[in-house]
């Protein structure tokens, strides 16, 4: 009997905590919950340099608004949106951002591409800005969404290749696309900048430096836990780091010796680990995701002359 009273203890005061805890944590991370949550205003108003790369991007599209026209895709059911900037060339490039950006946040990173003489496209990822969905997968679905997406600028619209620009999770998403058994030739390279090893690595980085005193044992291996059940995404055991070997496109990596989340020696590993044609760029400053605003000049070039070995 006193062993199904230790059992309820723990049960009750154990482990239920840890999952309620954990839940509520991946609903913050992974889930939309309301429509004003990840919609197109910028993420993080308050922080300067942020809000300033958001302005940026959102003088570029008014500069250019007269070659923008709205597209859209369905991939898994999921009706998705995008705009696409139609500059006369024959090729196109999707720019891919990371979880919490929409469509508006992408313009930032599309000068480089209209520079080399490349068509953008900027999308609402699934879950995000008008798209439809609510749960994020960190690009263990989102992939498919991109190969949806390369096919209207294909098959439908015209250009003969299609680059991938990914920040952050938008990296790995590209690079499971580029990985996948369905990937078609057209699609040209990618660009991956502050890719991660996998999610696990880069979410336990964010908590030791945003909240280094905070407990994470449990609560950060229960949450990985709960995005494997519900985003279907294996964020521990599988990742860029062990996909990166099947790639056979070109790559440049974009990545900051000072990036704290996604650490400069696991992206040199996954430099050294990718097989195909290859290219790092290192820049000595910018946090994670805000290379650009530090190094426009460089970071731009380096996107430039890649492309042109293509």
């Amino acid at each position: 009997m006193i062993w199904w009273i230790l059992l309820a203890v723990f049960l009750l005061f154990g482990l239920f905590p840890v999952l309620l805890l954990s839940g509520v944590l991946y609903t913050i991370l992974l889930v939309r919950t309301k429509p004003t949550k990840w919609d197109r205003s910028c993420s993080i108003p308050d922080d300067e340099e942020y809000r300033r790369m958001f302005d940026i991007g959102l003088a570029w599209e008014e500069t250019y608004r007269h070659r923008k026209r709205e597209v859209g895709v369905t991939s898994d059911g999921l009706k998705l949106v995008g705009e696409y900037f139609d500059f006369g060339g024959k090729k196109a490039a999707i720019i891919i951002a990371g979880r919490m950006e929409s469509l508006l946040y992408s313009y930032y990173f599309a000068e480089p591409f209209r520079r080399a003489g490349y068509n953008v496209l900027v999308i609402d990822n699934r879950a995000h800005g008008l798209s439809e969905g609510k749960i994020s997968s960190l690009g263990y679905k989102e992939y498919r969404d991109l190969l949806a997406w390369s096919r209207l600028l294909h098959d439908e619209i015209g250009n003969d290749k299609v680059f991938l620009h990914g920040i952050c999770i938008g990296a790995s998403a590209a690079l499971f696309a580029c990985v996948s058994e369905d990937c078609p030739d057209y699609i040209e390279g990618l660009c991956a900048e502050g890719m991660y090893v996998n999610f696990y690595e880069s979410f336990r980085n964010h908590m030791i430096v945003d909240r280094p005193t905070k407990p994470r044992f449990p609560i950060m291996q229960m949450t990985m836990l709960w995005i494997r059940v519900f985003s279907g995404a294996n964020v521990v055991t599988d990742g860029p780091l062990w996909r990166i070997d099947r790639l056979k496109k070109p790559i440049l990596f974009l990545h900051s010796r000072m990036d704290q989340y996604s650490s400069p020696d696991k992206a040199q590993e996954l430099f050294d680990k990718c097989p195909s044609e290859k290219r790092i760029v290192w820049f000595d400053k910018g946090q994670h995701s805000r290379i650009r605003i530090i190094n426009t000049e460089a970071y731009d070039e380096a996107i430039v002359s890649f492309l042109t070995t293509l």
